[in-house]
């Protein structure tokens, strides 16, 4: 039998805005894994000037249809592997 992943639920969707991030995806090279780096602008505890930071999620895209370039809604899930604990709402 085959595995298809599930539809994202509507339970998934009312997630607050905090669990969920928005990026770009830079990487698809993996089986279905997808590379997303997210841009925030953090301020410095000390000086109080503003600058980016840009993290990257490895995340779970099951049927592999996302490239690069892409932007990209992702939403924290269980661990699939070691640094994947993301997967993509759409």
């Amino acid at each position: 039998m085959e595995n298809k992943p599930k539809p994202v639920s509507r339970e998934e969707e009312k997630k607050s805005i905090s669990a969920r991030k928005k990026g770009t995806v830079v990487s698809d090279k993996m089986q279905k894994t997808i590379i997303v780096a997210v841009n925030t602008l953090k301020t410095h505890p000390k000086y109080g000037k503003k600058y980016k930071f840009t993290k990257r999620y490895n995340v779970h895209d099951p049927e592999s249809k996302y490239k690069v370039g892409d932007v990209v809604e992702i939403v924290v899930c269980r661990p699939m592997s070691k640094g994947k604990k993301y997967k993509v709402v759409y």
